[in-house]
């Protein structure tokens, strides 16, 4: 008998709800979204597979192949190249939820886990290795599209968050590169700051390079 659902243990935010009807159903190009459904081996009692592929199947979800999280799974990630992954795990064991998600780390995707375990430290586990969404106890057919939805638009705003973060430090090691180059100018050259700044800019055009490139090069030098 199919286990009866309860909503994500962490709820998405009513901005998350929103956002989830702007989620994909169909990847680029009109193709179905591919999805990738990870069995847990270690399962002693495993949830119902099937049960979860059919509650897919009846949210529109057709192009679905199962896997387990075991040494080839990286292998069958790579040749299924899928939009989204689902684990099934009983018991939200910490090394499947781990393999999974390393072996997703260098092609990042939203991965769902359905599971029957409510331990407070294995979600808080889970979500730290990189689950977008812990579902607890099972999954109903009808909430099936809306789970996947908001955890397609947590993931889309999660990398967001996460490239807009990758700027701000690469922004801060370039001023860092820059000011320092300013500096031996300053102390090397007996520049001013102002001029110390238009010499590297000058480099930089009459080099057709970065301005951090430009610095580089003085530091390297001048250092």
């Amino acid at each position: 008998m199919p286990r009866r659902p309860t909503a994500p243990t962490a709820p998405p935010s009513p901005a998350f709800e929103h956002a989830s009807s702007a989620a994909p159903a169909a990847a680029g190009g009109g193709r179905p979204l591919r999805i990738l459904l990870v069995r847990d081996p270690l399962d002693a009692d495993p949830l119902n597979v099937d049960t979860i592929r059919a509650g897919l199947a009846t949210a529109g979800f057709t192009d679905v192949e199962t896997a387990d999280a075991g040494m080839r799974l990286p292998d069958a990630i790579a040749a299924r190249q899928p939009d989204l992954i689902i684990i099934a795990s009983e018991s939200a064991a910490r090394d499947t939820v781990e393999h999974v998600c390393v072996s997703t780390q260098h092609a990042p995707r939203p991965i769902v886990l359905f599971t029957d375990n409510d331990d407070a430290e294995r979600i808080k586990a889970a979500l730290s290795a990189g689950i977008t969404a812990y579902i607890v106890d099972g999954l109903r057919a009808e909430r099936v599209k809306t789970v996947l939805d908001v955890a397609y638009a947590r993931f889309q705003l999660d990398q967001a968050l996460r490239a807009e973060l990758d700027a701000t430090r690469l922004k801060l090691a370039e001023r860092k590169v820059v000011e320092r180059a300013k500096g031996l100018l300053m102390k090397e050259r007996g520049f001013s700051e102002d001029d110390a700044y238009k010499r590297l800019r000058s480099m930089a055009m009459e080099r057709g390079i970065k301005l951090v490139e430009a610095a580089q090069r003085v530091i390297d030098v001048m250092a």
